[in-house]
Order: C-alpha cells, then structure tokens, then sequence
C-alpha cells in the first residue's frame, strides 16, 4: 500500500496554529505545512536543548512565531482569537518518561491541563473547526499485543499516565457544534534534530559527535520505531478527514519496525561506522519503562489510506544522514525542506 500524501489545495492559505513548534517534531510539521503553503503560527515555550531543530532550521523564519506556556489560558485564548486558525496541532508537552520522574507536577499540569486549555481556547475560538490532540503510544495499559485505538489506557509512569488522561480530556471536553477533534498516537519517532535527553537516537548522535560512549538502557526492550516525517503525514491527514467528532488514530510502523533497543543500537553503529560502539548502563540508572510498545494502524489504514513510507533501515539512514550533514557545517534547513520534498518519492 502506498501512502495518501497531505493534499496542497487543503493546505494552501489555511491558518494553521501549532503549540509546541519549537520542539522536534513541531519544528519538523511547521516546516512541512509551510512548504505547502499554509500560514503557520508557532505557540510554545523557548527551545530546551542546545543544539535544537527550531533554530538550526530556522523554523521562526517560517510563520508567526510566541513564546507562551500552555498552561496559560489566557494567553492561549489571545492567540487563537488573534490569529484565527482553522486547524490546531496540539504538540506542546512534557515529552519525556524519564524527565517525569523527576518532574510529576509540571508533566501532569502541562500534558493534562495544557490538552484542557487547548481545547477551551478552541472551543471558544469561533475559527477553529479541527483540533488534532498529539499524544503517545504510551497511553496504552502496558501489554504484549499490538495496540488498537480501543485498547485500554494506562500508565505507570507520570509521562505515561499523563498523555493517558490527555485522551481522557479530548474525549470528554464539551464541544460546540461544528468543532471535530483528533486524538493521534504514534510509537517512537526518530529523525534528525533531536536532541532530547534520555532518548536512544539522539543520545547516539550526541555520543557520536562528541566522540562519547552511548551508555544503553532497557537493550531488551521492543519499541515501534519510525522516521518523523511518517506520522506527521498521518496528523496531516486526520486534521483533513476529521469531521465534526471524536476520533482516534494509530500512526505506527510495518511490524518489522519495532525491534529490541539493543537491536536498534547494533543498526545505527553499523551505519555510522568506524568508532561507533555502545555499552549498558548500571541497572539502577533505569527506573521502570514499559519493556513493549506495539502499534496497530490498521484503521489509519482503511479510514485515512495512510502508510508508513519508511522503512526502519531507511529511517535510520535518513537520521543518520542529517547528522552527519549538521556536523559538516551545512545549511540543515536546506537539508531538513530536501528531506521533505523527497518524502513523497518513498513507496
């Protein structure tokens, strides 16, 4: 099956606003939506990391740009009666399970009742008709089997439990007529520009450029990997379909895709070559992470005529690829928008 791509005449001159575009995959869609001509607002807090995607990408360059916390709903409320979007990507979060340990409260104020504000703000905002609510393929109970959209929710971690009650508030929010909501859950994504902390593949790139050891957690572990630019294909899409209702879709990869961390580490050092190597972390260093992740996008499939584009081999060289081209010194928003463009030619 070859993948429905995002459809141009949908996007052109649609007001587009998206929280959280300062981070990974906000910078990535922001730079996507604008290629195909939408008018993008970015809200969010300032980039957390150094390097960071949004900046090496010049991301601000391509649409309204605010520096505001989700958790205020005023500020939020101003943004999206200033701007007037149609459509909202809800991106902006605590993103990391092991940071939640560290940090419960600000993970549940900021994925639960930033999720709240968000579609409060939408609710009251007269322009807004489609809300697409990004959340984890970690808010399902933990099991073996593949994730359906209808498993249960869980979490037994604060990040985990947190994007658990995410879907809870997107499903339950009092709605007026004519807004549809979106609720997307995709498995580990990867790609080039992360450098979040804690994360196997920037954590192997970091390691690499600065001529580290890549210290390895949880090597058994199984995680449904895939490159960036597939689920975010799959937002696009639901943000076109969704109608006025509730739905929730899967955006994972080909079974083959999720593979143990330790298999995954063993890929990315063959491709990197010479000097590339890995050894486990202490034991006492990993608090407890769901040991498997899968996803079922089969009704992502069926309904939204989505698929993944790539392949894990090719998700990896992709990655690979774009660190690389950031340690040479070249223009990585060049690199990002060709890395795009050449999206639609995968089958």
């Amino acid at each position: 099956m070859v993948s429905r791509l995002p459809a141009p005449e949908f996007w052109r001159g649609q007001h587009v606003l998206v929280t959280g575009h300062t981070g990974f995959k906000g910078g990535w869609l922001s730079l996507w939506l604008s290629k195909l001509g939408a008018e993008v607002a970015g809200y969010a807090l300032a980039p957390d990391t150094v390097p960071d995607f949004f900046s090496l990408c010049g991301v601000e360059g391509v649409l309204r740009h605010q520096i505001a916390d989700v958790r205020a709903l005023d500020a939020l409320r101003g943004a999206v009666a200033s701007f007037r979007p149609r459509v909202i990507f809800h991106l902006a979060a605590q993103p990391l399970v092991r940071a939640s340990y560290a940090r419960p409260m600000e993970t549940y104020e900021t994925n639960i009742m930033g999720t709240a504000n968000i579609l409060c703000a939408a609710n009251e905002g007269a322009s807004v008709e489609r809300v697409v609510i990004i959340t984890s393929d970690k808010v399902y109970a933990e099991s073996d089997e593949a994730h359906g959209e209808s498993a249960p929710l869980g979490g037994k971690d604060p990040y985990s439990a947190s994007k658990a009650c995410a879907e809870l508030v997107a499903a339950s929010y009092p709605l007026r007529a004519g807004l549809g909501v979106a609720s997307v859950r995709a498995g580990n994504v990867i790609g080039g520009g992360d450098w979040a902390a804690d994360r196997l593949v920037p954590d192997f790139f970091r390691a690499m450029l600065t001529g580290e050891r890549l210290r390895v957690r949880n090597p058994r572990a199984i995680r449904p990997w895939q490159h960036v630019l597939d689920p975010l294909c799959g937002y696009m899409l639901a943000a076109e379909d969704v109608g006025v209702e509730r739905v929730s879709w899967n955006f994972g990869p080909d079974d083959e895709a999720a593979v143990t961390v330790g298999a995954l580490a063993e890929k990315l050092c063959a491709l990197w070559g010479a000097g590339a190597a890995y050894e486990l972390a202490p034991q006492a260093e990993a608090p407890h992470e769901a040991p498997v992740l899968r996803l079922s996008s089969a009704k992502a499939r069926a309904e939204l005529g989505w698929a993944p584009r790539l392949g894990l081999d090719e998700a990896l060289r992709e990655s690979v690829e774009w660190y690389r081209a950031f340690g040479s010194g070249a223009d990585m928003k060049a690199f990002s928008t060709a890395q795009i463009e050449a999206y639609g030619s995968h089958e």
